[in-house]
C-alpha cells in the first residue's frame, strides 16, 4: 500500500492543509475485489468526495508492443499529489488502493470496474482512476456502465496522440480499449459517444481512421489543435453535438498526448503532442457546460504513466496537475 506523506505546514492550520493530510484510506481493494473496510461507509452519504483507484497494470502495454513499466503509474502520480494544496473545504478524499493486473487482464478489468463502480455508487463527487497502461479504459468504462441508471446515455472524451480502437489479434491491450466500448454499444444496442482529441496521423494506420470514421468517432488532430486561436472553438464545435446527447461524461487522459519534452515517462512518446493548458481549458470548459446540456461528469482517469522512463517526475507532475484541474474544475462549477 502506498503511504501518504508530505510537507506539513502546521502555521496555517486547515488552511495550510495538502492532499496527503486530506486523504482518507478507508477500502482496501489490492489485488481482490473493492472489500469494506470499517469506516468505508462513513462518508457514503456526502456528496462531494473525491475517490481514487489505482490500476496497477502494464500488460496491455506489453500487448500492445509498448514500453513496460506502467504498472508503478498509479503510485507515481499519487506521490506527486501528495504535497499538492487542497483547495476545496467543502470536499473529502478519499483513496481506494490498487487493483493489480498480474496475468490475467481481463480479470484484473473486472475486479477494477468494481471498484469504480463501487465509488460510483457511494456518492456523486468525482472518481479518478490511475494508470497504469490505457487498458484502465475498458474497466473505467465498465464501471460507469454498471452505476449508471438503465437508460443513460455515456459520452467519452479522450485525449490522446492514439485511437486506441485497434482490433484484437489475439489479446485486448492498451490500443483496444475503445474497440471494446464501441462493441460493447453494439451488443446492447447502445450509441457509441467517442471523442478522441489529440490524435497524432504519424502514430495511427489508415486502418485506424478507416474504422474510425466507421464508427462515427469524432476526432480533432494534434496539428489542428495546436493552432491557439482556433482550438477551443474547434474543440466546442466538435464536443457540443455529443455532450446534448449523453448523460454521463468519462473522461480520459493519455499522457501520450503530450510532447515528450513535457511527458518523457509514457509507453509511446510524442514528437508533437498538445497543449496542458489546452487540455485543462477543456476539463474546464466539461465541468461548466454539465448543467448546460445536462450530463453529469463523475468519472476520469489518467493513462500511461510509467515511471522507469520519466525524467525529474515531469509526467508524474503533469499527471498530477492535471488530476488537480479536474478536481478544480468540478467544484468551481458547483
Amino acid at each position: 500500500m502506498f503511504k501518504w506523506q508530505g510537507r506539513v505546514d502546521s502555521e496555517d492550520g486547515i488552511e495550510g492543509l495538502r492532499w496527503h493530510q486530506k486523504v482518507s484510506e478507508h477500502t482496501a481493494i489490492e489485488n481482490g475485489a473493492c472489500a469494506k473496510g470499517k469506516d468505508a461507509n462513513k462518508n457514503a452519504t456526502i456528496a462531494n468526495t473525491i475517490t481514487l483507484v489505482g490500476f496497477k497494470s502494464d500488460l496491455g502495454v506489453a500487448f500492445n508492443k509498448g514500453r513496460v513499466g506502467a504498472a508503478a503509474g498509479p503510485n507515481a502520480i499519487r506521490q506527486a499529489l501528495s504535497n499538492l494544496p487542497w483547495h476545496w473545504p467543502d470536499a473529502l478524499l478519499t483513496d481506494l488502493g490498487n487493483v493489480a493486473a498480474i496475468d490475467n487482464l481481463s480479470h484484473a478489468q473486472t475486479q477494477y470496474a468494481d471498484a469504480v463502480a463501487y465509488a460510483l455508487k457511494q456518492n456523486n463527487g468525482l472518481t479518478i482512476g490511475l494508470g497504469g497502461g490505457h487498458e484502465i479504459a475498458w474497466g473505467s468504462y465498465q464501471g460507469l456502465f454498471n452505476a449508471k441508471s438503465e437508460h443513460a446515455r455515456i459520452g467519452i472524451i479522450n485525449f490522446d496522440a492514439h485511437f486506441d480502437l485497434r482490433k484484437p489479434s489475439p489479446n485486448t491491450s492498451s490500443g483496444t480499449p475503445f474497440r471494446q466500448v464501441y462493441e460493447h454499444c453494439q451488443l446492447h444496442d447502445t450509441p457509441f459517444h467517442y471523442a478522441c482529441l489529440g490524435v497524432s496521423k504519424a502514430a495511427n494506420t489508415p486502418a485506424l481512421f478507416n474504422f474510425a470514421h466507421a464508427s462515427n468517432t469524432r476526432y480533432l488532430t494534434d496539428v489542428a489543435l495546436n493552432d491557439e486561436s482556433l482550438s477551443m472553438q474547434r474543440i466546442d464545435e466538435l464536443l457540443s453535438p455529443m455532450l446534448k446527447d449523453i448523460d454521463e461524461l468519462y473522461v480520459t487522459v493519455c499522457l501520450d498526448a503530450f510532447s515528450a519534452a513535457q511527458a518523457p515517462g509514457v509507453s509511446a512518446p510524442s514528437a508533437l503532442g498538445i497543449s496542458p493548458t489546452l487540455v485543462i481549458n477543456t476539463l474546464h470548459f466539461l465541468a461548466q457546460h454539465q448543467s448546460t446540456f445536462g450530463y453529469q461528469w463523475r468519472l476520469c482517469d489518467i493513462a500511461e504513466m510509467n515511471p522507469n522512463y520519466d525524467i525529474d517526475s515531469r509526467t508524474a507532475k503533469l499527471a498530477a496537475r492535471l488530476i488537480f484541474e479536474a478536481v478544480d474544475a468540478i467544484n468551481s462549477s458547483n
